[in-house]
C-alpha cells in the first residue's frame, strides 16, 4: 500500500470508529435490551402448561429462526407500508433486531431454566413460595448464570449483524465505510478497514464477556 493509501486509511479510521460508537453500538444495545425482554416472555410462554401460549411461542421461535434476518428487516421497513405502517430506518432496525434476538434468546433462556434442578422448585414450594415467586427469586438467578455465555455470544453476533441496517440507510459503522469507499473509490482498502474495526470491537466485547463469566464463576459451587 502506497503513502496515499496509508493516509486514506488513517484519515478514515476515526470516522468509521465513530460510526460504530454512535451508530452500531447504540443500535445493538437497544435491540439487545428489548430483545431480552421479548426472549424472557417467550421462554416462559414456551415452558408454560398452557398449550395456546406454548404453541404461539413455538411458532414465533420457528419463524424467527427459520427466516433470514435480512428478510425480517426488509419486511418491517419495506413491507409494513403496504398495510399503512411507515417506520423510519432506526425504529425499523431496532424492531427487526429485537425480534430476532427475542427468537434466539428465548431458546437460550428456556434451556437455562430447564437446566436448574427440579429440587430447586420443590425447595421454594417447601418454604411457602408460589410458582411465580420461586421462579423470580430462585430459578431465574441460577438460570441467568447459565445463560450469560450464550447470550453474550448472541450480543457479539448482533453487533456484526447491525451492518445489515446500512441497507435501509441507517448510519452506522458499515454505512460510513460505504460512503467513504464510494467517495474514494478504494473499496478493498476501506472494507478491510471496516472489517478490522469490527474485529477490534468484538475483541473488546469478548474480553468483557470473559470478565463477567469469571465473576459469575465465583458464585458457582464446584
Amino acid at each position: 500500500m502506497d503513502s496515499s493509501g496509508w493516509q486514506l486509511f488513517l484519515d478514515s479510521f476515526w470516522p468509521i470508529v465513530w460510526g460504530g460508537l454512535s451508530g452500531t453500538i447504540p443500535l445493538a444495545l437497544a435491540s439487545f435490551a428489548i430483545g431480552l425482554v421479548i426472549a424472557l416472555g417467550v421462554a416462559l410462554a414456551r415452558i408454560s402448561k398452557n398449550r395456546v401460549l406454548s404453541g404461539a411461542a413455538r411458532f414465533y421461535i420457528s419463524v424467527i429462526r427459520g427466516t433470514p434476518l435480512l428478510v425480517q428487516l426488509f419486511v418491517i421497513f419495506y413491507g409494513m407500508p403496504a398495510i399503512g405502517i411507515v417506520l423510519d430506518p432506526w425504529p425499523s432496525a431496532i424492531i427487526a433486531f429485537s425480534l430476532n434476538v427475542g427468537g434466539y434468546g428465548a431458546e437460550i433462556i428456556r434451556a437455562a431454566i430447564l437446566s436448574v434442578p427440579k429440587g430447586q422448585w420443590e425447595a421454594g414450594y417447601t418454604i411457602g413460595m408460589g410458582r411465580g415467586t420461586t421462579l423470580r427469586r430462585i430459578i431465574l438467578p441460577q438460570a441467568a448464570r447459565v445463560s450469560v455465555p450464550p447470550l453474550s455470544n448472541t450480543f457479539i453476533s448482533l453487533v456484526k449483524d447491525t451492518s445489515l441496517a446500512s441497507l435501509i440507510l441507517v448510519t452506522e459503522l458499515f454505512r460510513v465505510s460505504e460512503e467513504i469507499a464510494a467517495f474514494s473509490q478504494e473499496f478493498m482498502l476501506i472494507y478491510l478497514e471496516a472489517a478490522l474495526i469490527y474485529w477490534l470491537f468484538c475483541l473488546v466485547l469478548s474480553s468483557g464477556q470473559s470478565v463477567i463469566e469469571r465473576r459469575l464463576d465465583r458464585y458457582v459451587a464446584v
